[in-house]
């Protein structure tokens, strides 16, 4: 989506002004993977989705800042003096720990404290989740199978699963689910088709043999 159009989907309060415009000013020069557009794309999407399911401001404003840990100098002091603990403390319980080196314990670890967190953190960390799915999918169909894919696709599932056991009545966990299912869905098509050609040439050949007799 375009940023032209936040202001309408996500903006309510002050507080998610502010955030936003914190959040585009540090993102600024930021590219999305995926298809080049400006990173703020992405914590703009997350936070649309909150406040379409009517979460506070304080949990809109938490999903606009919820990268800035990650992919900018920004710390969590700077947040508490700016936002107040309780969004800095939202925003770094669904941030990595970069102490962790490995992805795989990096993100087992950011499921972990996510799973014991409240339920604002699990609403932005399901939102987080539905974006990045559907990014995801815009990825050309040739690295699907690649090594970072298969890494990020197994993060996906685990934390749907995750959400599914502590929060599966939210309805970003439902919309998640259906947009993983979607993802992963061609995936499993191919693997299919994949394993049923050779018994498939097989019957046509039967076929054939026994209109010829």
């Amino acid at each position: 989506m375009s940023t032209g159009d936040s202001d309408d989907r996500c903006c309510g309060s002050p507080t998610v002004r502010s955030a936003l415009a914190f959040a585009s000013s540090r993102h600024a020069g930021q590219y999305r993977e995926v298809d080049r557009a400006p990173f703020i794309a992405h914590p703009i999407e997350v936070a649309r989705l909150l406040r379409r399911d009517r979460y506070p401001d304080h949990v809109v404003a938490a999903g606009l800042l919820h990268d800035l840990l990650e992919k900018t100098p920004t710390t969590d002091a700077e947040l508490a003096r700016r936002f107040g603990l309780r969004i800095a403390r939202l925003v770094t319980t669904v941030s990595d720990d970069p102490s962790i080196e490995s992805y795989d314990e990096r993100k087992r670890d950011l499921r972990e404290r996510v799973e014991r967190a409240d339920s604002d953190a699990l609403a932005v960390f399901a939102a987080d989740k539905v974006a990045k799915v559907r990014e995801h999918a815009l990825r050309p169909r040739r690295r699907r199978h690649d090594a970072d894919t298969r890494a990020k696709l197994a993060h996906y599932g685990a934390s749907l699963a995750m959400l599914r056991r502590v929060a599966g009545e939210l309805a970003l966990v439902n919309c998640l689910d259906l947009e993983f299912a979607r993802l992963v869905a061609p995936a499993r098509v191919e693997l299919t088709a994949t394993r049923t050609v050779r018994p498939a040439r097989v019957l046509i050949a039967a076929t054939h043999r026994a209109h010829a007799s």
